[in-house]
């Protein structure tokens, strides 16, 4: 006997399956964090950063691809882990995957590292606050991407969200500065 009325229940099922969403830097964080974790129970986050997706549009404050890099001070290494809401090109894999082990040998140059519950504000807030502070540029530039970038400068004691207007912090030609821990504006950069 054959069955009709129908698509099978798996294909009827994959229909209804909404697209893949963005998400901000802290849910990408977290889910990394808990896996480096497992890895060194001592990790600091050293530097994060947004991954633009072709598969799955940017919306404010949020993309589809995050990147973090973690150390330990005990095991004197880091590790990058990347957290993707789909399996994309440049190795990308759904979920959290983590790179390989790497030598530490402590902070060099402006990055230091720092522990993640210090980053209390996300990237949506952050982006609001960016856009109304640049908002001249954004709206000069309102084709251009937005990228996030979570580090340490030499400057400020507090880490920072830099939100960048345009493809990577080299090509980028105007940024802000949010602490990350406050939500306060930091500094504009061009």
């Amino acid at each position: 006997m054959t069955a009709c009325g129908g698509p099978p229940a798996a294909e009827k099922k994959a229909e209804n399956v909404p697209p893949p969403q963005p998400v901000t830097g802290l849910t990408a964080l977290y889910q990394m964090f808990n896996q480096a974790r497992q890895w060194a129970p001592d990790v600091q986050l050293l530097r994060a950063r947004s991954i633009r997706l072709q598969e799955v549009p940017d919306a404010p404050g949020k993309s589809g691809a995050w990147e973090a890099t973690f150390v330990s001070a005990g095991r004197s290494a880091m590790r990058t882990y990347t957290y993707s809401v789909v399996e994309a090109q440049g190795n990308l894999h759904q979920g959290v995957f983590a790179g390989p082990e790497e030598g530490y040998s402590g902070p060099r140059g402006q990055n230091r590292p720092f522990p993640i519950n210090v980053v209390g504000v996300d990237t949506d807030k952050a982006y609001q606050i960016a856009a109304e502070k640049g908002a001249y540029y954004a709206k000069e530039h309102p084709q251009m991407p937005v990228f996030f970038v979570l580090e340490t400068t030499a400057a400020h004691n507090d880490p920072v969200w830099r939100v960048g207007w345009g493809e990577s912090l080299g090509t980028s030609g105007f940024s802000i500065l949010i602490n990350a821990a406050t939500g306060q504006f930091v500094q504009a950069l061009r």
